[in-house]
């Protein structure tokens, strides 16, 4: 008996039922992105290591799905064993299949700079690839939807791309909360906690507290040897509530000691103007 044809795991068909339902959403989603005057971009999927390489960290730079080079790439390479088997990869593959559409984007407007008009606002739907163990849910390749400004003040932007993002899932008839950030705001709470040297470190366990809740952000900064101290200094502060005016007042008082914090509130407020 013949087995039955099969695809990689990590990945699935789109049928005629599940193309039409996300033809819809692009749809939409193209003409609310021409609407406020975005261009549509589109870049290869296959992208230099050269360019792909060291903007995701090492994870990322583990899960870069590296091609082959064509041709008898192997021929005059000595093969290695264990952990020297990293060595051949710039004999044996020069390219990858992008990771995101960011570090594209950036190559393109690098690229391209003296043949663009600035403010440069450019929209993407396009496919990404992880070399990944994909848990449920998700896989390997997956589409990701870009918008983004360069050479504009960054809160009009900002301002802007909120807006953006609201109408969106406004007519996908979805409801959502936005929840904003700012690196200057998360540069502060570790200035004032004496541990701006674990800013990565704190930041990552942070990201993860819907997920895992303060007890589990705690545990992981205590992995990362955060003191106890700092950890102390910072769990109040992520513990504040209220809307995002009466968070930004609660907050006001706790990164005074802090110029880069400070400056990160006032953004905030001026962003909230905006909106």
């Amino acid at each position: 008996m013949a087995q039955k044809p099969g695809i990689p795991k990590g990945t699935r068909d789109f049928g005629p039922s599940e193309m039409h339902k996300r033809n819809y959403i692009f749809s939409i989603l193209r003409d609310l992105f021409q609407f406020y005057g975005f261009d549509p971009l589109e870049t290869p999927a296959m992208e230099n290591l050269s360019t792909l390489s060291g903007k995701y960290g090492a994870e990322g730079d583990r899960l870069l799905f590296k091609i082959l080079n064509s041709g008898d790439y192997l021929k005059g390479v000595e093969v290695l064993s264990g952990e020297d088997y990293r060595s051949l990869l710039p004999m044996i593959s020069g390219k990858g299949l992008r990771y995101d559409l960011t570090v594209p984007f950036a190559r393109y407007v690098v690229q391209h700079q003296n043949d663009l008009q600035f403010p440069f606002k450019r929209y993407q739907i396009q496919p990404v690839w992880r070399a990944d163990r994909p848990q449920r849910g998700r896989y390997r390749e997956f589409y990701q939807c870009d918008v983004d400004v360069i050479g504009m003040d960054a809160l009009f932007s900002e301002a802007e791309l909120l807006k953006i993002i609201d109408e969106a899932f406004s007519r996908l008839g979805l409801e959502i909360t936005i929840r904003l950030n700012h690196r200057k705001l998360l540069q502060g709470i570790t200035q004032i906690a004496g541990a701006g040297d674990q800013f990565r470190a704190i930041t990552v366990a942070m990201d993860k507290l819907d997920k895992v809740g303060m007890e589990g952000v705690v545990k992981e900064m205590t992995h990362s040897g955060v003191a106890q101290e700092a950890i102390d200094t910072i769990q109040p502060i992520l513990l504040t509530q209220g809307s995002m005016s009466e968070k930004i007042n609660r907050m006001t008082h706790p990164l005074a000691e802090s110029a880069t914090g400070t400056q990160g509130l006032k953004e905030l407020k001026e962003l909230e103007r905006k909106l």
